[in-house]
Formats: structure tokens, sequence, C-alpha cells
């Protein structure tokens, strides 16, 4: 009987496969003897054979990106479809310093301060951090002052690695030997000799576009264990060097995300005059810091390599589809944490012959101008002609949950330990992937199975949420007002209670308008049809009985969830976070709230309300249940959000009173 079975991997199965064999054969007869030679010779083969089947199929697993495991063999992969991997990047701060050369002997004109270490963070944790800069500073010095203004310097050590250029060695390399190494901070000089004054700068390119055969250009990739490479033109595509030119490579080597935070710097920089030799080490003030460390970062991991290098390779480098602009984007800006694409045609009304993108950065919550403006033209270059890319502010949409714990008194310590247990899986939940990006999705079931889960004396939940999005007002100024929650609206009692009316659906905090005195709030009231509704101005004479001051300011359309508000001249608001804001807050029809286009989602922790309560019966306390403590399925509360503003008995406005009720199910 031949062998003819090949599938099996497990060790029993292959010595199985052998002994069936040998058992057709009448030549051997010990070979199921576990003490004889034969049978020895049988495990050989099998262990053998069980090795050999292992390495063939790992070897054949990592020949593929999708299955390969190891990192150098995925990066390799990565490679030959034009892919580099993020490098580790350094966080960066901004700190200023000034020098007061009054007490110097000769007064220089200007004052330098050196390429290289700045500035070492005080104890952070149990670490401290060095700041450097990549590249010489110079400013005048005047009245006896230098002044060193907002200057960004890099978290990282400092370091050069030089090479020359040797004929005699075939294909020569020139790897950087550190781990940890930030490549968009790598500097390359090459001199036509070591002792030569002569320096040229070579720059870094990540592609082959605009590169001439005289174009003073490197390129770099990671190469076995997380290191890199940097190679030169061949004459073709950038300049060729020849013996016996000299380069200097200089570079950060980071501690990536772990330098972030930091907010205190003590000086340990160099700075030289144009007059002195010797470094300047009198007159240096204390540094302030202007913004502490941010966009600190690991290495790119395997799982983002393997999902970024095949959509990098499908693009073509060309930006057709909404995902081929998800995908380049984050190679033009590498501090993208989430990027949402659509087209003009998905807007209502159509913008045709448009893409929006809005980015959401690692550190922070919008884009700077001069990012943006960055971000557009460089993609310009990857888009179809009569495409027009707009870089447009990400929306936050925030999601409350009231949250009504139920427990057993017997299996926990006390209402507040369950509630701080609930509390940390909440946060937990909130900081993960499953929201804080674009086309999220809050998962109701989910969450409340969280909340469960949280420890074994819950018996039970009632949670309702509200969704919350903050309108950002032009003060003193007619403006109109366009605020979209990308989520139905739930409209309470569906008309189906005339006692109470149906409006009062959302929400808002308090603000002042040009005309009305005292402090206003919006409040909607549907059409018949229960799909669209007007938006009004309402003031409290009590925290349930609304006045309305002015009707017909906006309106409200609570199939898609917009609210919009006809010009409107606001002169203030109660609240303030950086920039005047009004809360505006709904009901959602359905519990499971997406994150539509260029909505980002996220859970607020700082709005999120925890009670625990005692499960009676269960507890056996209460077996019956007479004395059960009810918690309401909907989202009830005031008609306002925050502390509501009273209408003084002196107002004279024109108001209307109506029927209102403060449940907003």
């Amino acid at each position: 009987m031949p062998l003819v079975n090949f599938a099996n991997l497990d060790f029993d199965q292959i010595k199985t496969s052998i002994k069936d064999y040998l058992r057709s054969n009448s030549n051997f007869t010990d070979y199921d003897f576990e003490g004889s030679n034969l049978s020895s010779i049988v495990d050989v083969l099998a262990y053998n054979t069980y090795i050999t089947s292992y390495n063939a199929n790992m070897v054949s697993n990592e020949v593929f990106i999708d299955s390969a495991t190891l990192r150098e063999n995925v990066v390799s992969l990565a490679r030959n479809i034009g892919y580099t991997p993020m490098s580790r990047k350094s966080s960066r701060a901004l700190i200023s310093f000034s020098i007061d050369t009054s007490g110097y002997a000769t007064q220089p004109e200007t004052i330098t301060l050196n390429k290289g270490l700045v500035a070492t963070s005080a104890r952070f944790g149990n670490t401290s951090y060095m700041f450097s800069i990549l590249n010489d500073i110079t400013v005048p010095v005047l009245d006896n002052k230098a002044y060193f203004d907002n200057i960004t310097v890099f978290e990282g050590t400092y370091t050069t690695n030089n090479f020359t250029i040797d004929s005699y060695t075939p294909n020569q390399r020139f790897i950087l030997p550190n781990t940890g190494i930030d490549i968009s901070t790598i500097r390359v000089i090459v001199k036509p000799t070591k002792n030569s004054s002569v320096k040229t700068t070579y720059t870094k390119a990540d592609s082959l576009f605009d590169v001439t055969s005289d174009s003073t250009v490197f390129f770099v990739q990671e190469i076995e264990d997380e290191r890199h490479e940097i190679i030169f033109g061949d004459g073709i595509f950038g300049k060729k060097l020849d013996s016996p030119n000299y380069i200097e490579a200089s570079y950060l080597i980071s501690s990536g995300a772990e330098g972030n935070n930091v907010q205190k710097f003590e000086f340990t920089g160099k700075l030289t005059s144009s007059r002195e030799a010797s470094a300047l080490t009198g007159g240096i003030s204390v540094i302030t810091t202007n913004e502490q460390s941010f966009a600190g970062a690991e290495i790119e991991s395997v799982e983002s390599i393997k999902k970024y290098a095949t959509r990098i390779y499908a693009s073509q480098n060309r930006a057709v589809t909404a995902r081929d602009y998800e995908t380049i984007v984050p190679t033009l800006y590498p501090e993208t944490e989430s990027v949402a694409v659509f087209g003009g045609e998905e807007l209502d009304p159509p913008q045709f012959g448009k893409v929006y993108i809005s980015v959401k950065p690692v550190n922070g919550a919008y884009l700077s101008s001069m990012i943006k403006d960055n971000i557009k033209r460089d993609i310009k270059q990857y888009a179809v002609a009569g495409i027009v890319p707009e870089i447009i502010d990400l929306k936050y949409l925030y999601i409350e949950p009231d949250i009504n714990v139920y427990y057993n008194t017997n299996l926990a310590r006390s209402a507040s330990s369950i509630t701080s247990i609930v509390s940390t899986n909440v946060e937990r939940y909130a900081d993960s992937t499953e929201l804080n990006k674009f086309g999220a999705r809050f998962k109701y079931s989910e969450f409340l199975q969280i909340i469960d889960e949280s420890n074994a004396a819950i018996t039970s939940n009632i949670t309702t949420i509200v969704m919350r999005r903050d309108l950002r007002t032009v003060l003193n100024s007619f403006a109109e007002y366009e605020i979209c929650f990308g989520n139905r609206f739930h409209v309470k009692n569906h008309g189906h209670s005339p006692k109470y009316g149906v409006g009062y659906n959302i929400k808002s905090s308090g603000f002042t308008v040009s005309g009305i005195p005292g402090t206003v709030y919006l409040a909607d009231m549907p059409y018949g049809d229960l799909q669209e509704g007007t938006v009004n101005l309402i003031r409290l004479s009590s925290p349930t009985d609304p006045i309305i001051v002015k009707r017909d300011v906006g309106e409200i359309d609570y199939i898609k969830g917009e609210v919009k508000l006809h010009p409107i001249n606001i002169t203030s608001t109660v609240l303030n976070k950086g920039f005047p804001v009004i809360e505006v807050s709904a009901v959602p029809y359905s519990n499971d709230v997406i994150g539509l286009q260029d909505l980002y989602l996220q859970l607020d922790i700082n709005n999120t309300t925890i009670a625990s309560i005692s499960d009676r019966i269960s507890s056996g306390n209460d077996i019956s249940g007479s004395n059960y403590i009810v918690s309401s399925s909907y989202a009830n509360g005031g008609l306002v959000r925050g502390t509501p503003q009273i209408v003084t008995s002196g107002s004279t406005a024109s108001t209307t009173p109506i029927l209102a009720t403060t449940s907003s199910y």
C-alpha cells in the first residue's frame, strides 16, 4: 500500500499513517512494539515529518501578506507593492525662553540655538525625556534681549551616523543601526569628501513624482528588526553618489507616545553667537511651555500595515473613490486618527464635482487652517481632474447615557462600589475603537451587556440615551445655523397623549438674542405628520412652565435629524468651551446611534449619569415587590439643558403661554 495521506499535521496521526503503511508490508513485524528499534525509527520519521510539515505550513503562510505574522515578512511584502510603514513618531511641544545679554562683556548681534538637544523634561513619571531641534535657530539681539518664541521641539535623542561611498563594496547599504527612529526627522547632508566644506542637503522623497536624474533626494525603507535603510538615486531617478562622497545622516530616536503630555522643561541646549566661539551660558530664562507635548505615536502595527498596504496599492496613487481618499490622506498627514470622505452628490442639496474630507487628528479636536491647506494642496496631485477636494472640520456627535443599575445587596459591599465598577467599564467602552471614529455605531445591546457583566451582583439595568451636538455661534451678527445629527429624532407621545402635546423633543442650553430680554432656549413643535416641525424660542417662568417669546425661528426635520435656524442675532451664550456654544440634544428614534458621514461619534463621560439601586426582590427584602423602585425606560428630565434661567416678574416681553410637560421621550 503506498503512503498517500499527506494531510496529517499532528504527530500521532503521522505516526499512525506510517504504521498503517508498514502493516501492509509483511517484511516488518515489530513496528508496533513500543520497545523495538523499529518503533524508535518510526518515531523519528514521524517527528521529522511533523517538523517539516510545520515549517512548510509556516513558510506558505509567510509569503502572503494576509496570513504573514512576522513583522519583517509583512514589511517586506508591503515594500513589494510600494508601501512604507509609518515609523515611530516623536511628540512635539511649543516652548519659549529668552536670553538677557546685559551681563555679557561683548554684546552679540545674534544668538544661535544649535540643533540637537534643547531641553529635558522635569521628571515625568519615572522617566526624563529629551527634546531636540533638527536645525539651527538664529534670532537677533535687541535691547540686550534675544527671544526664542514658540519654537517647536521634538522628543528624542539626536543621533548622527556617517557613511563613505566605497566603490570597492558592491551593493553598499546605508543602514541606520538604531530602532525607534522617527523617519520624518531624518536629515541627510552629502559632501564630496569627508573633509570638504561643500555640503548638499538631500530631501526625503516618498514617490517618483517629479524626481529627475539630478534630484538630490533619498528614500527610506524599513528593514529587519524595525531598523531603517537610506537609499540614494541611481542616476535615473535621483542623483547617483560616487566614491568618495561622504554622507551625514542625523535623526531622532523617539520614545513614541510615552513622550506625550510633558508640560515642564529644563534648558540643556547649546547657545552660540557670531562673536563668541564658546557656548553662552548666562542670562537664560526659565522655559515657558506654550503647548505641552503631543502627537507622539508608536510604530505602525502589523495589522495596520496589512490594512493599508493593499489599499494604497489598489488606489495606484490616484484618488477616484472615497476609499482611495481615506487611504491616501493618512500618508499625507501621518497624525490622522480617523478620516471620513463622501461625495458632494450625497449632500442635500447635492454639490456635484466636490469631495468632502473630514480628518480627526491624533491629538486635538480640529485641524489648523495651515494643515488643511497643506492636505488640500498635496491631495490634488492624486485627484481626478475636475474634482475639487474640500477639507471640512469634523463634527462631534455625543452620546449621553443615563444608567440605573439594579444590584443584589447580598453580593455587593455598597452602592458606591457598584457605581465605581460600572463607571470604569463605561469609560473603557468610551475609549474603545467601537466609538471614536467616523462611521462608528453605538451598539445599545452591547452597551447594556457591558453594564450587566460589570459585577456578579448586578441583576439588570435601565439605560436611556440622549444624543447631543454643540452649536458654535457667531456673536452680535445675524447668521443662519444648521445642525445635523445624522439620526432620526424620537417624537414623544407620537400624538397619542393630547393632554401633554407632542412638542419639546429637543433641548438646548441658554443664550441671549438681540431684542429679546433674558435667557432663551430652543424648543420645537411638530406638524401633524410628525415628520417636520417648527422651532421656537422660549423662556421659563418656572422649571416646568415655558413661555414662547418668538415663533418660527427655524425648522426641524425629525426624519433626517436636522435643525435649521433662520438668520438670528445671538449676543451671548451661557456655555463657553473656548468659544461660545449652544448645546442641543434630542432622543434618538433608535438606540443604535451611527456616526453619519462627517459625524465623529463619542460617548460623553462628563454627562453620563450612573445610579445604583437596590434590587429589593433579588435581595430578598421585598419578595412581593410592593416597594420595588421603578425606573423609567424613557428619557425624562427638564425642558432645557443646564440650570434653568427663570424669567423675572418684571419682564415686559411679549409672551404666549402654552401647556407643556417635563418628559422628553
